[in-house]
């Protein structure tokens, strides 16, 4: 199984890289925005607090300053313990800082609007304006919003990195669970059609042998009848294989169940036997039916139904030995009507049983048959809402049964 589904597992690897790809690039450039936008609205209230304090010493030039005073580094490790900063310069030139003793970098004046300038290696943020004769800058440091930004990076990494871990695996058991059925469905087409080549290629080459043989020079009567009658038999062959495969074909085409309607399993069961009693005696087969109880109503397609129980008996009476045994049997089980088809031929190997369902699959050597008929059964089973149970025959056997819900219970 590994081996034939190596190709979806390539595949749901090659589309998972590709959708983990894609996320990656529209993670970052969503992070990006929301980094920007972290940025821009923690550096625009930045703004406005200092904008304010300037409104207030401008409108207050007697006491231009009600900031307390601070050293050059507060005990918590940052640059400038004061909230805000601000330098004066008086009419005469000469620049004063009451709470820092860091210079100003570039001259006051050019400061107006808010401006974003490195002191001493740490960016800060300030605006400027004129006071009476002199001429006042505020500034603050933007260390709270890098401290901002680093957080909100940290945890988009954290996300992302979760993110796209759990994409990727996500899309991988998708990408196998959606593309194993497919690709198992593709590689049983292929066999199918190999199978159902090969099937066909023994009858054909029969009765091209046989065609070849009655040109190649005249024959008496009696052999041209024997020819016609194996190239009738192959033909005949040829077409119930034909016949199986297009049934099998319209099965897997439909899409849901086949319509259904209430089917009474002892009357099919009753018509199925009256039909393969000729092929028992032929054979010499003790063929029976038991029908416990009065009535066995379940729901399905009786056309399908009539296929599948004819499938079981032709297989029975096929692999039951001369002078044997086939027993139908048709009652009820804990709510559900039961159809079994015992025989006593050779039975089936615990370990063949999970093959026998298996299209062109054939348990024995024996001639005839394609190993198409339980094929068939089984997709009437499935689509009939049926249950299989194949077990050991009383008489020696195989017994292959079925059941379905109690036509009151599945309407």
């Amino acid at each position: 199984m590994s081996q034939r589904l190596e190709r979806v597992n390539v595949a749901a690897l090659r589309v998972a890289l590709i959708s983990t790809g894609l996320i990656a690039v529209a993670y970052a450039a969503i992070s990006l925005v929301v980094v920007m936008y972290v940025t821009n609205n923690l550096t625009s209230q930045v703004d406005s607090r200092l904008l304010s304090s300037l409104n207030r010493i401008v409108e207050n030039p007697v006491a231009p300053v009600t900031i307390a005073p601070g050293g050059t580094r507060d005990p918590g490790g940052t640059r400038f313990s004061a909230p805000l900063l601000y330098w004066v310069k008086r009419s005469d030139g000469s620049v004063l800082s009451p709470n820092t003793t860091v210079a100003l970098p570039v001259e006051p004046t050019l400061v107006s609007n808010p401006i974003t300038l490195v002191v001493s290696g740490e960016e800060m943020r300030f605006v400027g304006a004129n006071v009476g004769d002199g001429y006042v800058v505020i500034g603050q440091t933007l260390d709270p919003v890098d401290r901002a930004r680093s957080t909100v990076v940290t945890g988009e990494l954290i996300v992302g990195v979760a993110l796209l871990v759990l994409v990727f695996f996500g899309a991988l058991a998708i990408g196998r669970r959606v593309g194993a059925p497919i690709e198992l469905a593709r590689q049983r087409q292929m066999e199918f059609t190999a199978d159902a080549s090969h099937e066909l290629r023994t009858p054909l080459s029969v009765i091209e042998a046989q065609t070849s043989l009655a040109l190649n020079q005249e024959r008496d009567g009696s052999w041209y009848r024997s020819a016609f009658q194996r190239v009738g038999n192959e033909a005949q062959r040829m077409r119930h294989l034909v016949d199986d495969m297009l049934w099998l074909a319209r099965v897997d085409s439909l899409p849901g169940k086949p319509e259904s309607e209430p089917v009474d399993l002892g009357v099919l069961a009753q018509q199925a036997v009256d039909r393969f009693t000729a092929v028992a005696e032929t054979r010499g087969l003790r063929l029976t039916l038991r029908v416990a109880g009065e009535s066995h109503v379940v729901l399905g397609s009786a056309a399908w139904l009539d296929r599948l129980v004819g499938v079981l008996i032709d297989n029975a009476c096929k692999y039951a030995p001369a002078a044997g045994s086939v027993a139908v049997t048709v009652d009820s089980v804990g709510g559900r009507e039961r159809m079994a088809i015992d025989d006593s031929g050779p039975g089936i190997a615990p370990d063949e049983r999970a093959r026998i369902f298996d299209r062109f699959h054939r348990g024995s050597d024996r001639p005839g048959g394609a190993g198409l008929g339980l094929a068939i059964a089984d997709a009437v089973v499935r689509r009939t809402g049926g249950r299989w149970e194949v077990t050991t025959s009383s008489l020696g056997g195989v017994s292959m049964a079925v059941s379905w819900p109690r036509a009151e219970a599945a309407s």
